[in-house]
């Protein structure tokens, strides 16, 4: 940064050329960071614009109406099953611990009189136990969904990241002199 700061700028006073060429004169007085900068912003408009090809918010959006729908978007299908058992586990394991709870909830109440305020203690802790495990199944369903939504988001990210096992390598003369080096993963 303090380079950039201090060193002279002769930006303005560089001519160019009808060839798109830099006045020599005036090129040799610039700093090689300014030169590398020169020759980087000539280069930006040959450059092509990359457009994604499935959305991400459009995956999320799908994915958070119906868990799996933006995977099914994103076209990894075989995710969609797994999320469908397991969203199906989870939402059956909290009915059945709430079922249980209350079962548990009502036996308990009707333990308790007036010579045994207490009630039965056992019946206690399974309704304590089977409540802890219902929000604890709300809890791994709430996480399960974030998951999904996040899946979703990277999904469509890497959609069109290649994955190729091909490795190109090739030597291309160029002008005059120079060689260019290509190595494509």
């Amino acid at each position: 940064m303090i380079v950039i700061i201090s060193s002279k700028s002769y930006a303005q006073d560089i001519n160019v050329n009808k060839t798109g060429n830099y006045d020599s004169k005036a090129f040799k007085m610039l700093s090689l960071h300014e030169q590398v900068l020169h020759d980087t912003i000539k280069n930006d408009s040959k450059k092509s614009t990359f457009v994604m090809k499935k959305s991400p918010l459009k995956a999320v959006l799908y994915s958070a109406i119906l868990p799996g729908l933006g995977q099914f978007y994103n076209g990894s299908y075989w995710k969609v099953p797994v999320i469908a058992i397991l969203s199906g586990y989870f939402g059956y394991e909290i009915i059945r611990n709430n079922n249980k709870f209350i079962d548990y909830r009502d036996l308990y109440a009707q333990s308790q009189s007036d010579s045994i305020p207490e009630g039965d203690l056992r019946l206690k802790q399974y309704r304590e136990f089977y409540r802890n495990q219902r929000d604890n199944f709300y809890l791994y369903s709430g996480i399960f969904y974030l998951i999904n939504l996040v899946d979703a988001y990277v999904d469509a990210h890497m959609f069109d990241f290649d994955v190729s096992d091909k490795v190109k390598f090739s030597l291309k003369p160029a002008n005059g002199m120079k060689v260019n080096f290509n190595l494509n993963f």
